[in-house]
């Protein structure tokens, strides 16, 4: 009788103790897909915020090639509320779980990208303009915004490959479902990428 209930204590010692590693092992999990979710997020964040660099650079660029092109209120106007458009989406931490939410801002996107390129183009009729000053500096932090939203948007789908991957990865998948961890969505090409635009500056 002694030796049972001393195997007894034994068998919920050890129980305790796997039980133990177990929950310290989930909480690790647990906490290496909360971080990678924050990097995700952060990452997101930053490319809002380069989207937002560009869309407050293009009310000067329209004002300095309005005073030179008052006749292209077409391109001008396209530009204006393509931007509106684009400042309307915004990309919240619960966008970047909801693909639909994604491909919306990315074509909000996409379709500033176009009217600005329309609007450049327009420039090379006007050789004043492209001397202006102004112009020329709005077009030079415009050319290392766009740049820039490239570096920003690479870096954001690294982070979330690696979080996805963590998701997907045995024993990560079964803590991600028990605490609700959701797949990120990645910013993809815009249908036509492939075909070069033809902006000249």
């Amino acid at each position: 009788m002694k030796h049972v209930v001393l195997l007894l204590v034994l068998l919920l010692l050890v129980g305790g103790l796997v039980a133990g590693v177990g929950v310290v092992w989930g909480i690790g999990v647990n906490n290496a897909l909360v971080r990678a979710e924050q990097d995700v997020n952060e990452k997101g964040a930053q490319v809002q915020n380069v989207y937002q660099r560009r869309a407050d650079l293009i009310p000067n660029l329209v004002e300095t090639v309005r005073g030179f092109a008052t006749q292209e209120r077409t391109v001008l106007t396209e530009v204006t509320q393509a931007r509106a458009r684009a400042t309307g989406v915004q990309l919240t931490p619960e966008a970047l779980n909801d693909p639909k939410a994604m491909e919306r801002f990315q074509a909000a996107q996409q379709q500033l990208s176009g009217a600005l390129s329309r609007l450049l183009v327009t420039v090379e009729r006007y050789p004043d303009l492209k001397s202006n000053q102004n112009f020329l500096a709005l077009q030079s932090q415009l050319e290392g915004t766009e740049n820039r939203i490239v570096v920003e948007r690479r870096r954001y789908n690294e982070a979330v490959r690696e979080y996805n991957t963590r998701l997907s990865l045995f024993p990560h998948r079964i803590v991600a479902s028990f605490a609700g961890f959701k797949p990120k969505a990645y910013f993809e090409a815009a249908p036509d990428a492939a075909t070069a635009p033809k902006v000249k500056f």
